[in-house]
């Protein structure tokens, strides 16, 4: 492969693919979803092939790369007329926190733990799932979230409050995640086990592997989920 049909395969790539992402729609970058994201993969392979590999044609290279970007094209199009292609092709948003309550199913079918939905919620602000009514995670991987209506955002300066009393603790602490005590965060509060099992017995629970999650809150309070999502 010479100089000459390298800079061809080079001109060839960058203005396919220039023509390509103009006429696709703004959300593969903007809304990347997980078709989007093979999508566009596949599109800068082919075309990195287009470039590189001089055993597959110029010709070849060309409609393999306009092909693809056609169907994918052709897909977007689908997937805004119709529901059904929509929910197959991109998949639906999932509840994860319903009613203050987390869905464990839905958290599986998210392949989501426990970490990371705390890290998602940490991305709007909220630091504890206790201040949640719903969260729900869109087929583009963010969460949107709806506070309890105690827990809406009110600034000081609305209120005219000076912050006066401290939290007893600076951030919220994790002590139960899916029936498993974290005996490394209560060593943390200069907490026991036995502690927690006494405030989990006054609460009404028999067993810690009832609770998938409990939390320590700034205040000193404790925060309970339990395994089963229609408890009340």
């Amino acid at each position: 492969m010479d100089v000459t049909e390298v800079i061809i395969r080079i001109l060839l790539s960058f203005i396919l693919l220039l023509c390509l992402t103009r006429l696709m729609e703004r959300k593969e970058i903007a809304q990347m979803t997980f078709f989007n994201f093979a999508s566009a993969i596949t599109i800068g392979s082919i075309a990195g092939n287009l470039v590189f590999n001089s055993q597959l044609s110029i010709r070849n290279g060309v409609i393999s790369l306009i092909g693809w970007g056609l169907l994918t094209f052709f897909t977007g199009w689908v997937v805004i007329k119709s529901k059904k292609a929509r929910k197959v092709i991109d998949g639906e948003p999932l509840i994860i926190i319903k009613n203050g309550k987390i869905m464990e199913k839905s958290l599986r079918k998210a392949s989501l733990d426990l970490d990371t939905l705390n890290a998602l919620l940490r991305e709007k602000n909220i630091f504890s799932i206790r201040d949640v009514e719903y969260a729900i995670f869109e087929i583009n991987g963010k969460i949107s979230v709806v506070k309890k209506d105690q827990k809406q955002f009110v600034t000081k300066g609305d209120l005219n409050i000076e912050n006066i009393h401290k939290a007893i603790l600076p951030t919220i602490t994790e002590v139960v995640s899916d029936g498993i005590i974290n005996t490394r965060n209560l060593l943390k509060l200069n907490l026991d086990t036995a502690w927690l099992k006494r405030q989990l017995q006054q609460d009404g629970v028999k067993t810690v592997s009832d609770i998938f999650y409990a939390e320590f809150q700034s205040d000193g309070t404790l925060f309970i989920d339990y395994k089963d999502d229609h408890r009340k």
